[in-house]
């Protein structure tokens, strides 16, 4: 699980993300708390729609339909349990994904040998994990949509060293996302709390969703469920 280093890139942000000079300032909190003006799906590119243009449109409602397939019936118990994302100061990331996002550390797994540690986090209530090592590692690994933060020993030592996010060519990996009550009440306490904007709920097009970025620069889209209704419709 070792992997070399990559330097990441500059990002450029992308036409539709570019707001004015002064969004890189902390927001009064009487523009955060405005109402979510709904926005057409259709009408604004998100950050995971390709900058290049390829083909005139996308998959018909008909193709979609045939490409998807059933499973197999034992993939019924299948779930999506983690995404991985290797992070450069674990003091740093571990600081942000709690302290900032809310989530709770469920556990951490040392590799020696290796020379890397893992750390799953969730939204999980801290009084449910189990006391007992083994109970806890199933636990662990039976709950659904953990991040895991993957810590390469020594990397934080390194000032040349950097993970590619995904968001500058050659891109890949767009970003994860968080599901909030209120989008701009949560982006008002990111802003207190200094985090990185690359969008805030009023920049663009697309209007109440934002994004910021972690400590090693992966986006984060910062959603509320009931506003992406008139969002994707």
């Amino acid at each position: 699980m070792m992997h070399a280093h990559r330097t990441r890139p500059v990002t450029s942000r992308p036409d539709f993300l570019s707001a004015p000079a002064h969004s890189t300032q902390a927001t009064p909190a009487a523009s955060l708390s405005a109402p979510q003006s709904p926005v057409r799906f259709s009408d604004c590119p998100c950050p995971c729609t390709p900058l290049r243009k390829m083909t005139d449109k996308g998959l018909s409602d008909e193709a979609v339909v045939a490409a998807c397939k059933d499973g197999n019936p034992i993939t019924k118990d299948f779930m999506m349990q983690q995404t991985m994302l290797r992070v450069k100061d674990p003091v740093k990331s571990l600081d942000f994904y709690t302290r900032v996002l809310g989530m709770t550390l469920l556990q951490k797994f040392d590799f020696p040998s290796m020379r890397f540690s893992l750390y799953f986090l969730g939204y999980e209530d801290k009084k449910e994990i189990p006391g007992d090592v083994k109970e806890k590692t199933a636990w662990t690994f039976s709950r659904r949509a953990t991040i895991e933060l993957t810590h390469n020993w020594g990397s934080e030592l390194d000032d040349s060293q950097a993970y590619h996010n995904g968001n500058s060519d050659p891109r890949g990996f767009g970003h994860i996302g968080i599901a909030v009550p209120d989008v701009y009440a949560a982006c008002k306490l990111f802003e207190e709390q200094g985090v990185t904007f690359v969008k805030k709920p009023d920049d663009g097009k697309m209007k109440g969703l934002a994004f910021i970025q972690d400590p090693d620069g992966y986006w984060i889209e910062i959603l509320s469920p009931n506003n992406m209704v008139s969002i994707t419709t």
